[in-house]
């Protein structure tokens, strides 16, 4: 039960480890074990646990020859690759800070992000990264060393660029020539020490450097692995950015933590087949994942001949009422059970398997809120995912729900250890040992950023009801307050919108406006499915967003969201934009979060045109 879970029995669990001598103890209690691979499929390679530890081993000479140095700052713009892992690991034995930056950066943000962490050793793939990292590099001051993954783009004459197999070579022979250097750097590290820096999304200003500390990431694996343990080695997928910390530590602290096999997935469009091939003991999706399975599922029911689809039907009513009884720790009574074993093998399972999620025991969403629609929809199938909340500053989640306690629509409760509690206006607050070590300065100092007693102010709004559970009604910065002086939350109305598998994303607007509108924007892969299966010839995102019937059902999708809202909360006006949002075309951060601040200019031609006297009447 959740109860059962205390802070105690989370730090038994982190003991005096931490990153560097949990790698050790995988090489050498598990070295023959898969810890890493590159992929799936013939030419994917796969590393063993020692394997993994050698070449951290040669790295970490490597680099420290290179001029990283204990408090330094490396930063890495790579995508996820086995390679990426090497580094950020090496970077941690020798008491450096890694950080990964986002590859959707341009390169004034590059700019910030460099200057800011004074970074002594940059690690680039190739020439995709260097093209946006070349006007930065001549004006830090600290650099010593870029290193390449990719030989070949490594400019002439520049004696600052060192490639990765010529640096990995120099340190593997340095690694032979002094195997217990290696131990000695591990043994160095301390639990407080920081593991890696993580510079926020950006979503309202400047990115800030979040430093977290080898205790703040083992506290989370540890109970994340009590509140819902899996297999012994399980088997998991690395899809999102290791810029972002649900991956950080979903990716590489926890694969650590409990000696995991972690198969790199670089291209999402692959993720539905990598999921079929590994059969992943624990998945969690960022909200559109789980929507757009959710969407792939419906329409595959929706297609299947009336006697198979009304014995699923009947199966999912089963589930759904185990999801229900199950959300306050209740027990299933007999029959029920009976009928949901039959139906789950004979049925449920099967759905599960096709998704590659039959053996996932470890299911979980964050990032932004998640419509309760979508959770309950799962539930019926069996699989019940569980809503997490927190910032990187919490190290990712600081509440969550329970397998024996969950409540669809609330982002759950406490991490055990963790404290939550509201100010008078709303706004969360947070305390405990996920809580980061502080913002990295200018100076290089790390300045903690909670109150004389510990509090950390997130940003957040959100309510409590009776029993706990949290729910997070928006970002503090980003409540509507209408001309007529409504507060309104934007994410609640983006969420109903968001359900519709027309719309990709919802953008509300009426912040000192008279009333409230929104963009949105088609979803690129759903909307032409759905077109082609309404019968409509067009394909490409901009001639739907212009279809008559495709506008007429968003109109119908914007009355249903309308239905429940309040008067103030509903949308009165509404632009179909001509092209998707995606991290590269700017409107979204790398997480998928929207940018309000991008949105607002980009858009303020159509955003003005929803608010002229004709769109008012």
């Amino acid at each position: 039960m959740v109860d059962q879970v205390t802070a105690s029995d989370v730090w038994r669990e982190v003991g005096e480890w931490t990153i560097p001598t949990l790698l050790r103890r995988n090489a050498e209690e598990y070295g023959e074990l898969p810890a890493l691979s590159s992929g799936v499929g013939e030419d994917a390679e796969t590393l063993s646990w020692r394997e993994l530890h050698d070449r951290v081993a040669a790295a970490a000479h490597g680099l420290s020859s290179a001029g990283l140095h204990r408090g330094d700052r490396m930063l890495i713009d790579c995508s996820s690759r086995p390679e990426h892992w090497v580094v950020d690991f090496a970077a941690v034995h020798v008491g450096a800070i890694p950080c990964t930056t986002y590859a959707t950066l341009s390169t004034e943000q590059v700019r910030h992000a460099a200057t800011h962490s004074a970074a002594t050793v940059v690690v680039l793939e190739g020439a995709s990264q260097l093209r946006r990292w070349r006007p930065v590099l001549d004006s830090l001051s600290a650099l010593r060393a870029v290193v390449m993954l990719d030989d070949s783009a490594i400019p002439e004459g520049d004696a600052r660029f060192v490639s990765y197999s010529d640096l990995l070579a120099a340190g593997a022979q340095l690694h032979g020539r002094d195997p217990e250097a290696v131990r000695g750097w591990a043994e160095a590290v301390d639990q407080d020490d920081p593991v890696a820096m993580i510079y926020t999304s950006g979503t309202t200003g400047d990115p800030k450097g979040v430093v977290l500390s080898h205790n703040n990431v083992l506290y989370q694996c540890a109970a994340q692995e009590l509140i819902q343990p899996a297999p012994a080695n399980p088997r998991l997928v690395a899809y999102l950015p290791l810029a972002h910390i649900a991956e950080r530590v979903l990716g590489m602290y926890l694969p650590t933590f409990s000696a995991a096999h972690v198969t790199v997935c670089q291209d999402a469009a692959a993720l539905p087949a990598t999921l079929q091939a590994v059969r992943p003991h624990g998945f969690f999706g960022v909200p559109r994942v789980w929507e757009k399975l959710s969407a792939g599922v419906q329409a595959v029911l929706a297609a299947l001949p009336e006697e198979q689809r009304s014995a699923i039907d009947a199966a999912r009513q089963a589930a759904a009422k185990a999801y229900a009884i199950r959300a306050d720790g209740g027990e299933l009574p007999a029959e029920l059970a009976d009928s949901l074993e039959r139906a789950d093998k004979a049925a449920l399972r099967p759905l599960r398997d096709k998704l590659g999620l039959g053996e996932a025991v470890r299911l979980g969403s964050g990032a932004a809120p998640i419509p309760a629609s979508v959770l309950e929809f799962f539930g019926s199938l069996g699989m019940t995912i569980m809503e997490v909340w927190g910032l990187s500053e919490t190290t990712g989640a600081a509440t969550t729900n329970f397998p024996d306690r969950y409540r669809a629509g609330t982002v759950g409760l406490p991490t055990p250890g963790m404290a939550v509690k509201l100010t008078e206006d709303g706004e969360v607050l947070v305390k405990g040992p996920l809580v980061f070590l502080g913002y990295l300065q200018a100076d290089g100092r790390v300045e903690p950023d909670v109150d004389a007693d510990g509090w950390l102010a997130t940003g957040d709004i959100g309510t409590l009801d009776e029993d706990g559970f949290l729910t997070i009604t928006d970002r503090k910065k980003e409540l509507i307050i209408t001309s007529s002086g409504k507060n309104i939350a934007p994410s609640k109305a983006e969420g109903l919108l968001r359900t519709h598998p027309l719309i990709g994303y919802a953008a509300v607007i009426g912040d000192k406006r008279p009333y409230v509108t929104a963009l949105l924007a088609l979803d690129e892969e759903a909307a032409p499915a759905w077109a082609k299966a309404a019968g409509i010839e067009a394909t490409e995102v901009s001639e739907l967003a212009e279809h008559p019937r495709v506008l007429a059902e968003i109109e119908t999708a914007v009355r249903g969201a309308n239905e429940q809202l309040s008067r103030p909360e509903q949308i009165k006006k509404f632009r179909v934009l001509g092209r998707p949002w995606t991290p590269e075309s700017g409107e979204l951060t790398p997480t998928m979060k929207l940018k309000r601040r991008v949105i607002g200019q980009t858009y303020a031609g159509e955003i003005s045109e929803l608010y002229t006297e004709e769109a008012a009447k």
